[in-house]
């Protein structure tokens, strides 16, 4: 009959931890955040207006915001991390924007929840950047008579 080695317990390494590199924010997600604080950093009396210009300024179709979002969105279509930050950083601006509107009784054509109307100004404000630059303008218009009346 062969011998049974006897059951010791092995004696286990510690698990390796891999090294978790925080990634390198984007261009998109940097100017996001830093307008989402111009957003945040109004006063509280201020009239939506004020934000509205501050959303046309960094939408315009000349400015760079545009354009880091959008190579920042097909990059995060590879890259599921970036295209989460980018969607944070976004949020960030829409519930800066929510904050706003939510000090104001509406007023104008947009009615509704505060959520809902802070969804369609960024939205509204994002597609100034594809629009012709001398339409722009209109655009902000259209923006100020639908939020204000």
């Amino acid at each position: 009959m062969p011998r049974r080695r006897p059951k010791r317990a092995r004696a286990r390494r510690p698990a390796r931890v891999a090294a978790v590199a925080t990634p390198k924010p984007s261009e998109a997600e940097t100017l996001l955040l830093a307008l989402a604080r111009e957003l945040a950093a109004l006063p509280t009396d201020a009239e939506p207006g004020a934000a509205l210009r501050l959303l046309a300024a960094a939408h315009a179709p000349e400015a760079a915001l545009p354009r880091a979002v959008a190579r920042a969105w097909i990059r995060g279509r590879e890259d599921k991390t970036a295209a989460l930050a980018l969607a944070w950083a976004r949020e960030q601006v829409r519930l800066a924007l929510e904050e706003i509107l939510a000090r104001v009784p509406p007023r104008g054509a947009l009615g509704g929840a505060v959520a809902t109307r802070a969804w369609i100004v960024l939205a509204a404000a994002e597609s100034i950047a594809h629009e012709p630059p001398a339409a722009a303008v209109d655009r902000l218009r259209t923006l100020f008579e639908l939020l204000e009346g």
